[in-house]
C-alpha cells in the first residue's frame, strides 16, 4: 500500500519513513507540485483534515492505484504562557517562519515571563483518508520546556523538549527513544491499529 504524506515538512517527512519502515512512504510533492493549504481550523483534528482532504482531492483523477493520506497537525502548549503556541506551532514567529525562528520566539517569551522550566505538553492528530472515507487519532508527549538549546538531533520545539520522566531533551535523544515516547509515535501506533483494519 502507498502511503502518501499530506505535508512538505523534511523534518516530518523523515520522521514517518522511520516510523514506516515496512510500508512505502512518499510526500505528496513526489507525486504533484506543492501548494498551499490553508490551515484555518480550531484545533489540531480540523488542521490534520483539511491537509488530508485537500490532498486527497489532488490526487483523485492522478493515482490509479490504492492508496492512504496520511496527514498530521502538531504542535507544543505551554499552559503558562496561555497555551500559546498550540496550533500556531508551525507558524508561530510568522506566516513563513523557519523552524529556528519559532523555537528562538518561544525561548524568548520564556524568558519575558521568567520561566526557567515550565510544563508543556506535544499533541498530534494524524487524520486517515482511505475511499475517501475520514478518520483521525490523536496522541500526547508531557513533559517540561527548557530556556535554553540542548541537543542537535529531532527538528521543531525538540531541544527545548524534556519528556516527563527523562532528564534529556528530545534533541539529544535517541532517535528510537522517541519514536516510542513520543506523541506522533502514539498517534501513529493507533493509526496502524485503524489502517490495519481497512486494509
Amino acid at each position: 500500500m502507498k502511503i502518501v504524506l499530506a505535508t512538505g515538512n523534511k523534518g516530518k517527512i523523515k520522521e514517518f519513513k522511520h516510523m514506516l519502515p515496512h510500508d512505502e512512504v512518499i510526500a505528496y510533492s513526489d507525486v504533484i507540485d506543492e501548494f498551499e493549504i490553508v490551515e484555518d481550523g480550531c484545533t489540531f483534528q480540523e488542521n490534520a483534515l483539511i491537509k488530508a482532504k485537500a490532498i486527497n482531492n489532488k490526487l483523485l483523477n492522478i493515482l490509479d492505484i490504492p492508496y492512504i493520506i496520511i496527514s498530521d497537525d502538531s504542535g507544543i502548549t505551554v499552559p503558562l504562557l496561555n497555551n500559546e503556541p498550540g496550533i500556531y506551532s508551525a507558524r508561530y514567529a510568522g506566516v513563513n517562519a523557519s523552524d529556528k525562528d519559532n523555537l528562538n520566539k518561544l525561548i524568548d517569551r520564556l524568558k519575558e515571563n521568567k520561566l526557567s522550566k515550565t510544563n508543556a505538553y506535544y499533541t498530534a492528530c494524524i487524520a486517515i483518508i482511505y475511499k475517501n472515507e475520514e478518520y483521525t487519532v490523536h496522541g500526547w508527549m508531557h513533559g517540561d520546556i527548557i530556556d535554553h538549546e540542548l541537543g542537535e538531533g529531532g527538528f521543531g520545539y525538540d531541544p527545548i523538549f524534556m519528556p516527563s520522566g527523562y532528564n534529556q531533551t528530545l534533541g539529544q535523544m535517541d532517535p528510537e527513544i522517541k519514536k516510542e515516547i513520543s506523541h506522533r509515535g502514539k498517534a501513529l501506533s493507533l493509526a496502524k491499529k485503524v489502517m490495519d483494519i481497512l486494509i
